[in-house]
């Protein structure tokens, strides 16, 4: 099928303050062109674009999709520490068919919120994708690994082969990585076999990393190194490439250290002020050509999945939490929320820009409104002004997901029965 979204404007994130008013034209799942219509190109289908920003769709980087069961539950605590000891009894409880319901009520969310990419961390991960494949959407779908080696080796190829033929239907939009949780849950054999797994499949190490001041304490006080001192000790990250999600604690010495492995850090803004974890020092990691990606982590530690408000807050945050020749300006934020997203997942040469020959992953954000006119800068206007709810139509592979607010794969009122009748159950178990 021919897809023509007409006179839109057009955010292309090819280059810094690049925009312009054209078509773009898509030929199955790929952008045959942005800008001027080739003649050639007869669509089969055209959406008026006119009051709409096109850019490309987000990438949540990190998240653990079905933790929606847990929303507004256990808000609050002390510490990130103190959370956990709430949570993990909760996630104890959970069943294949609890992760699947709430997958589907964290897609509607990422759906709405204009994201067609996530990287999830979760138990069940089959559930997950299953839900995948019925919203239509691209996952980066980790195993994750807590405890000994000997359990995760027969936890990674018991979920290998579960999730194989959800691979194979999903027409390249699942990947399947491997996410030993944190240091403090997992030993050293754990973060090697990882290691192992991860390169020999060409796969990525997903893994939380110096999200607290307590957790780079206790790691000096028992090994006399920082986390990524004592990852790159253990040989855990070398000839990998790796995602590590929060890195709010990092030392100068390690961000460039970081400069020379094929590392990706995840800014999740909203959990690490939630959890009181602190302020990652975003400007100067991407000042040293770090590659940084945005996230959401959790709708329980944040409390949801809408990144459109995580760039909002990442880029205020940058502006509070750097010097002043170091401060995050718009687009670098969506370049978290897009190239360097699909960069940090392996996935740039497929998404994160609007150019020909990439698969159309597109969103269109819906400009006529009050609180974004007069329009002036659209970079501007998509970080500090857009909301979720400005997002008008989201397209994933060429396929439409999402069109004048309606959801197109997913049965929201369903959904939600479903998740409030799960967790009623869970709760008594």
């Amino acid at each position: 099928m021919k897809l023509l979204l007409s006179n839109a404007l057009i955010v292309p994130m090819t280059a810094q303050g690049l925009y312009f008013r054209g078509d773009i034209g898509i030929d199955g799942r790929h952008i045959a062109f942005t800008g001027t219509n080739d003649p050639s190109f007869v669509p089969d289908r055209i959406i008026d674009a006119s009051s709409s920003i096109a850019m490309p769709a987000l990438v949540n980087a990190h998240t653990h999709l079905s933790m929606g069961l847990m929303r507004n539950y256990k808000d609050d605590m002390p510490t990130l520490q103190a959370w956990l000891a709430e949570i993990f009894p909760i996630e104890n409880k959970l069943t294949e068919r609890d992760v699947l319901l709430a997958s589907r009520l964290g897609l509607v969310e990422l759906i709405q919120s204009g994201v067609t990419t996530f990287a999830d961390m979760y138990f069940h991960p089959q559930s997950t994708a299953e839900a995948v494949l019925e919203a239509g959407i691209r996952a980066s779908i980790s195993v994750t690994l807590f405890g000994g080696l000997e359990e995760n080796k027969q936890r990674v190829y018991d979920r290998e082969k579960l999730l194989r033929p959800y691979i194979d239907r999903s027409e390249g939009r699942i990947q399947i990585d491997c996410a030993p949780h944190a240091i403090y849950t997992c030993p050293k054999e754990t973060y090697q076999f990882a290691h192992s797994w991860t390169k020999d499949h060409q796969a990525i190490l997903h893994t939380h990393l110096s999200e607290t001041q307590l957790e780079v304490q206790d790691c000096i006080r028992e090994t006399g190194k920082t986390p990524l001192e004592y990852l790159l000790d253990i040989g855990a990250l070398q000839d990998v490439k790796s995602l590590l999600a929060h890195c709010v604690h990092l030392t100068d010495s390690e961000a460039d250290a970081l400069h020379d492995l094929d590392s990706s850090l995840v800014h999740n803004p909203s959990s690490n002020c939630k959890l009181s974890s602190g302020i990652a020092p975003i400007s100067s990691y991407i000042q040293k050509g770090v590659t940084v990606a945005l996230g959401t982590d959790g709708a329980s530690s944040n409390n949801n999945l809408n990144m459109v408000e995580e760039m909002h807050i990442a880029s205020l945050l940058g502006k509070v939490h750097a010097t002043t020749h170091q401060k995050l300006h718009p687009y670098d934020v969506l370049r978290m929320a897009t190239a360097d997203g699909a960069k940090a997942l392996g996935l740039q040469q497929k998404i994160g820009m609007l150019k020909a020959g990439m698969e159309a992953d597109i969103l269109l954000v819906d400009i006529h409104k009050s609180h974004l006119t007069p329009l002036n800068d659209p970079f501007s206007a998509l970080v500090y002004a857009t909301q979720a709810s400005d997002v008008d139509t989201l397209i994933c592979q060429g396929r439409v997901l999402m069109e004048g607010r309606r959801l197109m794969t997913l049965d929201q009122d369903q959904i939600i029965k479903d998740v409030q009748k799960s967790w009623a159950d869970v709760q008594q178990r």
